[in-house]
């Protein structure tokens, strides 16, 4: 039986110097993704069982973990026309668009941007849909949503004109100013999703993780796997492990 010998070949070696701890971040990355996932998923749960907190501006300007998915009631009006879309929403493969009204508290407490959900669009993108409008007091409730990081975006929003704007997705630093510029009333530093069946709610399917923990775990035995053969392949190419094996293999036929 002979001994194991390495004898290491240079571009194998680089290859597997490179890939292997990037295979090895990637997984822990996923994993800890699925745990972040997992927590939101808990913390929404958690949250939704609890009775609505009136939406005041003050409430919607405290710490964003506390208020993420926060349960709230509103009274107000919606301002007509004052719209904001968010584009390329697909929902069961038909091209759309989300819904950010314009609402005004009771009592001039100023606006809160309510997103009420998805509406179709034309695919060919010829022209905007009319949005359903909304008149007099409402009273509705929904959840507060503060996005998890900031947003991917394409380019640069523009943020002037006439509403209704639209936009790939709600920059609320730079979109607060500029919709309070526009209408000169303060604006709530955080949008609210509205709940399914309230006043002016579109197709409301609000997805709390877009990717479930399951999938990232699955992600990352798929990273693990891939170091795992990237580690055999780098074994057999720089030693006499097979013939070593096939040594052993041998004496105990």
């Amino acid at each position: 039986m002979g001994d194991l010998r390495f004898d290491l070949e240079w571009r194998i070696t680089v290859l597997t110097a490179v890939l292997l701890p990037a295979l090895v971040a990637l997984g822990f990355w996923q994993l800890q993704r699925a745990d972040e996932k997992a927590a939101l998923a808990e913390a929404f749960a958690l949250r939704s069982t609890a009775a609505p907190a009136e939406l005041e501006p003050t409430l919607l300007s405290g710490d964003p973990q506390g208020l993420a998915y926060l349960p709230v009631k509103a009274q107000g009006e919606f301002v007509a026309g004052r719209h904001l879309l968010l584009d390329n929403r697909i929902r069961g493969g038909r091209f759309g668009y989300e819904v950010v009204s314009l609402l005004q508290l009771s009592g001039d407490r100023g606006l809160v941007l309510i997103n009420r959900g998805w509406i179709a669009g034309d695919p060919g993108r010829m022209e905007t849909p009319q949005v359903p409008e909304v008149t007099g007091p409402v009273n509705l409730t929904g959840h507060v949503y503060v996005a998890p990081g900031e947003p991917y975006l394409l380019g640069e929003q523009l943020l002037d004109g006439p509403l209704p704007w639209t936009l790939q997705a709600l920059e609320m630093n730079k979109l607060v100013p500029a919709l309070s510029e526009a209408t000169g009333l303060a604006v709530a530093p955080y949008p609210v999703r509205i709940d399914a069946g309230e006043p002016g709610a579109l197709l409301v399917d609000w997805q709390i993780v877009n990717v479930s923990p399951a999938k990232h775990t699955g992600y990352a035995v798929q990273w693990f796997t891939m170091a795992v053969a990237l580690a055999i392949i780098f074994l057999l190419r720089n030693s006499n492990l097979w013939d070593v094996l096939r040594g052993r293999q041998s004496e105990n036929e």
